[in-house]
């Protein structure tokens, strides 16, 4: 089923705006608020993506990662990360001992045969794995699964097992050791990790999914924008955490579902950290952790707002500089995006660029997609501004999303004291630039009342 070109438009429709403009500049349309799309539709897209996925990216990663068939179990609540992403819109868990088997068929005669998608399960997993078991004729589930390797005949079985992404560690020890048992040792000797296999499915986007993470992203922007507002924040009176509710609130009430619960802080002139809570009072500089899941794609979205004072009608000058200063790092980051780069490269060359700037950096940014802290390169992290052995040694690819996130800090003069400009982008890597899925950050939200 092919649905894309229809929804294509919807996505353009819903998103006539210029990702390279300032916030404020966005202020009318996040009004505008759209509503998500009913749930029937949303597992139509979905299925539809998952379609053009195991026929057009799993090959390539099959053969990139020189995996012949990747073997993926799951027992019912007790889902592999990699596995859960691959059920169909209808299924919320594997049922029973749920087994996909995908097999790449190479190429043939100068024909691709794509990958065979099979469940060694009693059911079908939605219409693209096959049934391929039969327990009234073959009771024994794993000897069935041991009958289609040994049809297949694989020069390498990729399991879901990694010492260093977890996502990429699905397979309980429980099946590992049932599987193992009934597998004879001929082909146990040609079990390998697919670690570098799960992480490629988990990180890499097609391209009829960027318009609706855009979507998804636009969502996680109103949100912010409405909650930093005159109409839920009132100065002297409300606090942090009723901001976070009416967050929160916002999201589950338009359908959606969030990944981890909106976080609001401040800091403020003469305050002891720049992630304080409590009342919010004028002359405060807020600040917000968001992320938002829609059509099982995650944003993460970290922005600021400032509270006026009586008789000012903009931040002082050298909190905008600070902010300035944040998108400056960002630049640097960004600019550092070159495909087959590890994360640590991406990181050290960034830090060092921005410090010969005269900022003072912190970068610690991930991948997104199917999961909000996503399997990919790690590029720098809160408590480690140094190379992370393994997770920042994997090279950046193209077609991937991430979350641009860091910090800078800023002496304010008005203040006299450091400000900490905190900032998170959602944006996707398509092997030449980044670019941000709705914008990002260059003027405060203001809070007038």
């Amino acid at each position: 089923m092919r649905l894309l070109p229809i929804m294509g438009l919807l996505a353009g429709a819903l998103l006539s705006f210029d990702a390279t403009v300032s916030v404020q500049a966005h202020t009318e349309s996040e009004r505008d608020a759209i509503e998500p799309l009913s749930l029937e539709a949303r597992g139509l897209i979905i299925d539809d993506w998952m379609e053009q996925r195991i026929e057009t990216v799993v090959p390539d990663l099959m053969r990139r990662t020189g995996i012949d068939m990747w073997i993926l179990i799951s027992r019912e609540n007790n889902e592999d990360p990699t596995l859960l992403t691959m059920l169909p819109s209808d299924w919320f868990k594997a049922r029973r001992r749920t087994i996909l088997v995908l097999t790449d068929l190479g190429v043939v005669d100068g024909v691709d045969r794509g990958v065979e998608a099979l469940a060694v399960a009693r059911y079908d997993v939605g219409t693209l794995f096959k049934k391929a078991w039969d327990p009234e004729t073959q009771p024994d589930q794993w000897a069935r699964l041991v009958e289609i390797i040994a049809e297949r005949n694989p020069a390498k079985i990729g399991l879901n097992q990694s010492d260093f992404f977890a996502q990429a560690d699905g397979l309980v020890a429980t099946d590992k050791e049932q599987f193992l048992d009934a597998l004879p040792a001929e082909y146990e000797e040609r079990i390998v990790s697919a670690e570098k296999l799960a992480i490629g499915w988990l990180e890499t986007r097609i391209q009829d999914e960027i318009g609706f993470y855009r979507v998804a992203t636009k969502y996680a922007t109103q949100v912010i924008e409405q909650g930093f507002s005159d109409a839920v924040i009132e100065p002297g009176k409300t606090h942090t955490s009723e901001v976070e509710w009416w967050m929160l609130e916002r999201i589950k009430g338009a359908g959606l579902d969030a990944w981890f619960p909106p976080t609001v802080t401040l800091q403020r002139q003469g305050g002891a950290s720049p992630r304080m809570t409590g009342v919010i009072e004028r002359g405060d500089l807020l600040h917000v952790d968001i992320g938002v899941t829609y059509l099982r794609l995650n944003t993460d979205t970290q922005r600021h707002a400032y509270v006026l004072r009586d008789g000012e009608t903009e931040a002082p000058e050298s909190l905008q500089q600070a902010l300035r200063n944040g998108n400056q790092l960002q630049d640097i980051l960004t600019s550092n995006f070159v495909t087959g780069q590890t994360g640590n490269e991406i990181l050290l060359k960034s830090l060092s660029e921005a410090r010969e700037a005269g900022l003072r950096p912190s970068i610690y940014s991930h991948p997104i997609g199917y999961y909000g802290h996503g399997s990919g390169p790690t590029i720098g992290m809160w408590d480690k501004q140094e190379a992370i052995p393994v997770n920042g040694d994997y090279p950046l690819y193209p077609m991937t999303a991430h979350s641009i996130e860091l910090n800078n800090t800023t002496y304010s003069d008005e203040w006299a004291q450091d400000v900490v400009i905190q900032l998170e982008e959602s944006s996707w890597f398509d092997g030449q630039k980044v670019d941000y899925l709705f914008g990002r950050q260059t003027e405060f939200y203001l809070v007038r009342d």
